[in-house]
């Protein structure tokens, strides 16, 4: 039996059209600004990965926080004050 696995995203670009890209890009940047551009997106990906986990630690806290006042309010019960 053969499995065939589709891509998500098309095919992926072989060794010439990675090099059209490279020339393309070369010239619509110039060679010395393509180093500071990628410079600046990896920057901006660190910066973007700092935030999700800042979140995701943020949540995590939340969810623990919630979970421990569940269980203290559960085993308290309050006394109905007699009138």
């Amino acid at each position: 039996m053969v499995v065939e696995t589709i891509p998500l995203f098309g095919p992926v670009p072989g060794g010439m059209e990675l090099a059209v890209i490279l020339l393309i890009a070369v010239l619509l940047f110039g060679a010395n600004k393509i180093p500071k551009l990628a410079r600046s997106t990896g920057e901006a990906m660190g910066e973007f990965k700092k935030g999700r986990q800042e979140v995701e630690t943020e949540l995590r806290e939340m969810q623990e926080s919630d979970s421990t006042t569940d269980t203290t309010s559960d085993s308290t019960v309050e006394a109905e004050p007699e009138a």
